[in-house]
């Protein structure tokens, strides 16, 4: 008789043989990818597990949820750039002999636009905004390792145009018994568009397999966290180094060898985070997303382009976080997230 390790193995093998037919750089609703939470941002942008409950992960992999978050809520808001805000917000409960679920939702505001004929006359505005709403299950196989799933339903409204889908990510975490080590495997947005923005022009969603381990030194007030994104695409790195030459015919001067080749395109699906906690319910985060820095920074002042930081501080019954990443020298964003257990709310 099958029991629940084998249904989710089976479950996770048919929806990555499904995905692979949906993989490209053009997918739509690409809001599902946003560092919703102050944690994530600071660590890089990624996260697959980490070895420290928190309700505000569950975006990045739903294994990460488990019963010690039953009552947690979790409310967070960016602002990015150009107008540009986005937030969310998540709420664990866990049900004895059955798991923990988590009810959320995500989304981003664009703004409003002028709205211009094609000559140049303007006709009004109009906004674009979009909505996805999370439901999240998890259960623990046993004592180190859990499973979890989450089902999306997806809205875009893109001016006139509206869209709809469905997705759903799959994870798996591993955590040693000492509690200092864990491991995660998350594939997310496996789905479908159920509605085009206009018709006969179905996308793709925006599929993509993470991993990662995170570290806590069991004497030392550090933790390290590795994650490794968009495995399912291994030819990710982007050269910018060609984008002020002049094109030459037959140059071989700029040809890499395969150990660079492969070298860039390691470096291209890492990010790698820390957290230092010196004293009890405080925290400083930082991470660096090579992939980023790469892409968007300016040959002529990088910067710090790439890199992340954030502080996270425990006042009274809340949990404060704050993080700021750096995408491009026109600015920084901006995150700011609330924990908080409702459990220390109710009077026994």
């Amino acid at each position: 008789m099958l029991n629940i390790k084998h249904i989710l193995l089976y479950l996770l093998l048919l929806f990555t043989v499904k995905s692979y037919s949906q993989i490209s750089s053009s997918a739509a609703y690409q809001f599902l990818n946003l560092s919703y939470t102050s944690r994530i941002s600071a660590l890089g942008g990624k996260l697959a597990t980490l070895d420290e409950s928190d309700i505000s992960t569950v975006y990045a992999n739903p294994a990460l949820l488990d019963s010690t978050l039953n009552n947690h809520l979790a409310i967070s808001y960016t602002k990015y750039f150009a107008g540009i805000n986005y937030g969310a917000f998540s709420y664990g409960h866990f049900f004895n002999k059955v798991g923990t679920f988590a009810i959320g939702a995500q989304t981003v505001n664009y703004g409003s636009f002028i709205d211009a004929d094609e000559v140049g006359t303007i006709q009004g505005s109009f906004t674009a905004n979009d909505l996805a709403f999370q439901l999240s299950y998890s259960r623990a196989i046993d004592s180190t390792l859990t499973v979890g799933i989450s089902a999306k339903t997806v809205f875009s409204h893109l001016e006139r145009y509206k869209s709809y889908g469905i997705a759903f990510d799959i994870g798996g975490k591993y955590l040693s018994k000492s509690n200092l080590f864990s491991a995660g495997l998350v594939l997310r947005n496996i789905g479908h568009m159920v509605k085009a923005y206009t018709p006969n022009n179905m996308e793709p969603m925006p599929f993509e397999i993470v991993a990662g381990i995170s570290q806590k030194l069991a004497h030392a007030p550090f933790r390290f966290i590795v994650t490794f994104h968009q495995l399912q695409n291994f030819d990710i790195y982007y050269d910018n180094s060609q984008q002020n030459q002049d094109e030459v015919l037959d140059d071989t001067s700029t040809k890499t060898g395969i150990a660079e080749k492969v070298g860039r395109e390691v470096l291209s699906h890492t990010i790698i985070g820390a957290e230092f906690v010196p004293v009890k319910n405080f925290y400083l985060r930082f991470g660096y997303n090579y992939q980023r820095r790469n892409e968007l920074k300016v040959n002529q002042k990088v910067s710090t382009v790439g890199f992340s930081w954030g502080i996270g501080i425990r006042i009274s019954k809340f949990n404060i976080n704050y993080s700021r990443a750096t995408y491009h020298l026109a600015g920084p964003s901006n995150n700011f997230s609330i924990i908080t257990n409702l459990n220390n709310f109710i009077k026994n």
